[in-house]
């Protein structure tokens, strides 16, 4: 969710990795050495917009359009790089303890894609209620961004409160986009406290008000699959995976693809996507090894170099991509849980959940898992794909020392 909405208050806002082949440290012999050749994203307006930042770094407006640009870059296409240039384009403000409202949320943005969690919240509080002169629409991209880490986080009675915050009459004159938007994560909120039918009832009633939204679209199919009903998961995902750009969606589907072992399709659809995102090459692989095509080698090889080439820039938050790398295309399935255990301490989504689960169940260890997903089950998160988890084991270790007692007394 997390990463849809930030999508979405990005487009709210504005309208108003490398393939690394050898992840060891690496000196090229001279300035001329071609280490690698990148993907040409760039137009000339961008080139431009560069250019004329660094004749004038300290220009906040054009600083904020070059990192804003740049933000979007790393959204479609999946690269880490880009968040990199998003924050020189902003260095002369990024260490200040109170840089201006949009810095702030510019900051704050980068470090939530970085998993650097707690400082991002603390960025998106301040652009949202500490300063006089923080436009509204700053306001409301902070508010939508804040509710989306909370939620991934867990902590879903104060991301509800920053929704119900987001609905409220103070955004009301943004207009109707961020009223559908907040309707649609007060909608996912409580699907994920026990009240999905209902949730996935009101997504349906908003896609009636704005059938062209892909955004919405997405929401609505991953509550579909959470819920069971294919029809609608996956009329919904192709219609997120048809929106230009939309890297996640088109991960999403490709997810829901594999776990019906239509890896062909999967194919199909990355054939018109950028696979030089991680988490588009990772799909790839996983529908070549199902298809016992030996590029799915290939593939893995370049995911764990890249993994680890991001170790060595000191990036810590690819632990759901490497725990599905160990246990769907190595087998390694005590590794995976490592993996995936560090990966929920930090997120937790319904796929890092079902992701937990799976690993764990592999492993020989659902325990682990059982015992980590059961407050959230009886709180009524609803998820089709953890049907098969048992009651949490100290419940049934409980119910059966209860038995005895019985048995001891009769």
């Amino acid at each position: 969710m997390m990463k849809k909405a930030l999508a979405r208050g990005l487009a709210l806002w504005l309208a108003g990795v490398a393939t690394v082949l050898n992840a060891a440290p690496f000196t090229p012999a001279s300035d001329s050495e071609v280490v690698e050749r990148l993907p040409a994203r760039l137009d000339s307006a961008a080139r431009a917009q560069r250019a004329a930042l660094l004749r004038a770094p300290n220009q906040l407006p054009l600083a904020l359009a070059t990192a804003r640009a740049a933000i979007d870059r790393a959204r479609r296409h999946g690269d880490p790089r880009e968040l990199g240039v998003a924050q020189a384009a902003l260095s002369p403000w990024w260490a200040q303890p109170d840089p201006p409202p949009a810095v702030r949320l510019m900051r704050a943005t980068v470090r939530q894609s970085q998993h650097q969690f707690d400082a991002a919240l603390a960025d998106l509080a301040a652009a949202a209620y500490d300063r006089d002169d923080t436009t509204l629409a700053v306001r409301a991209q902070a508010t939508l961004t804040r509710m989306a880490v909370l939620q991934v986080t867990g902590r879903l009675d104060e991301a509800a409160t920053a929704c119900n915050d987001l609905a409220g009459a103070r955004f009301a004159p943004l207009g109707v986009g961020v009223v559908v938007t907040a309707r649609a994560c007060a909608a996912e909120l409580r699907s994920l406290r026990g009240q999905a039918p209902a949730a996935s009832a009101d997504l349906a009633a908003l896609a009636r008000q704005a059938p062209a939204d892909p955004w919405l679209a997405l929401v609505r199919a991953e509550l579909a699959e959470r819920l069971g009903d294919d029809a609608v998961a996956e009329a919904n995902y192709r219609r997120a995976a048809a929106s230009e750009g939309d890297l996640y969606a088109v991960a999403a589907y490709a997810d829901w693809l594999l776990d019906r072992n239509r890896a062909a399709d999967v194919l199909a659809l990355l054939s018109r996507a950028d696979t030089e995102a991680d988490a588009l090459l990772l799909r790839r692989a996983l529908a070549l090894k199902r298809l016992n095509d030996p590029r799915a080698v290939a593939d893995t090889g370049v995911l764990k170099a890249r993994f680890e080439a991001a170790r060595l820039r000191g990036e810590a938050y690819h632990q759901r991509e490497e725990a599905r790398v160990a246990l769907e295309l190595e087998g390694d399935a005590a590794r995976a849980l490592e993996l995936a255990r560090i990966n929920w301490a930090h997120q937790k989504e319904p796929a890092d959940a079902v992701l937990l689960w799976r690993a764990a169940r592999t492993a020989g260890r659902s325990s682990l898992a059982v015992d980590e997903l059961q407050a959230l089950r009886s709180a009524g998160w609803v998820d089709v794909r953890l049907n098969d988890m048992p009651a949490a084991a100290s419940s049934t270790k409980a119910a059966r020392t209860a038995q005895a007692g019985e048995g001891a007394r009769t």
